[in-house]
C-alpha cells in the first residue's frame, strides 16, 4: 500500500512516522509518502491531509494544483484521513473565520466547522476520548487551535465528541478529526486508516 500525506505545511513528517509505525503494529506492507505536486498522488491508496493552518494548507494545495486530484480521488473511493487543519480543508461548510480568510474548501464532508473551537494556541490541551471503533482503551487526543464539528447532515457518522463538541466524523471513505493523532505513540487511529485503504 501506498499512502500519501499532503506535505505542503504542518505535521507532514510526524504523520509520515505514525504511519510506518501503524503498518509495522499491524503487520502490513507499505509506504507513507510526501505529497508536494500533483504527480505524487498517481497510484496512492490512501491521503492523509494534516494539521497546520488550514488556510495556508487549502491555498497551497490549490496553487499546486493538488487540491482538484485529490478532490477527484476522493469522490473516486480513495480513502482520506485529514486531521485539526485537515478536518476543516474537508468540509462543506466553515464559520466566519473561514469566510474571512477565504479559505478553500474541498467540500467533501457533509459537516460545518468551527475554527478554534477550544481556543487559541495557548489553549491547547490533551484528553482522552472514547473513540467505539478503536476499542475500548482511550485514545489520547492532543487539541492545538481544534476545530470542531457545528453541525452534520447526511449520513456522517460520529467517532467522538468532547466537551458536547463533535470532534471526529466518518463519511464514507473520509476521516475527519479535530485533534492531532500522529502526535500520540497511540497508531490505533492510523492502523483502522489503513484497514479502509486496503479494503478501498
Amino acid at each position: 500500500m501506498k499512502i500519501g500525506v499532503i506535505g505542503l505545511q504542518g505535521a507532514v513528517s510526524e504523520h509520515i512516522e505514525a504511519v510506518k509505525r501503524a503498518f509495522s503494529k499491524s503487520g502490513q506492507r507499505g509506504e507513507a509518502i510526501w505529497i508536494a505536486r500533483p504527480e505524487h498522488l498517481e497510484g496512492v491508496d490512501g491521503i492523509i491531509i494534516p494539521g497546520g493552518e488550514s488556510t495556508t494548507i487549502g491555498k497551497l494545495m490549490q496553487i499546486t494544483e493538488i487540491f482538484d486530484v485529490v478532490k477527484r480521488l476522493a469522490l473516486s473511493g480513495v480513502p482520506i484521513l485529514g486531521t485539526c487543519a485537515g478536518m476543516i480543508v474537508l468540509a462543506k461548510r466553515g464559520d466566519e473565520q473561514v469566510a474571512k480568510t477565504r479559505q478553500p474548501l474541498l467540500g467533501l464532508l457533509d459537516i460545518s466547522v468551527v475554527r478554534n473551537a477550544f481556543g487559541r494556541q495557548r489553549e491547547s490541551f490533551e484528553a482522552d476520548l472514547h473513540i467505539p471503533v478503536l476499542g475500548e482503551e482511550p485514545f489520547r487526543g492532543v487539541f492545538i487551535r481544534a476545530p470542531a464539528v457545528k453541525e452534520i447532515w447526511g449520513d456522517v457518522e460520529v467517532l467522538a465528541e468532547f466537551m458536547g463538541k463533535i470532534v471526529g466524523v466518518k463519511q464514507g471513505n473520509i476521516i475527519a478529526v479535530a485533534f492531532h493523532p500522529e502526535l500520540t505513540p497511540d497508531t490505533r487511529l492510523h492502523e483502522y486508516f489503513l484497514k479502509m485503504c486496503r479494503k478501498g
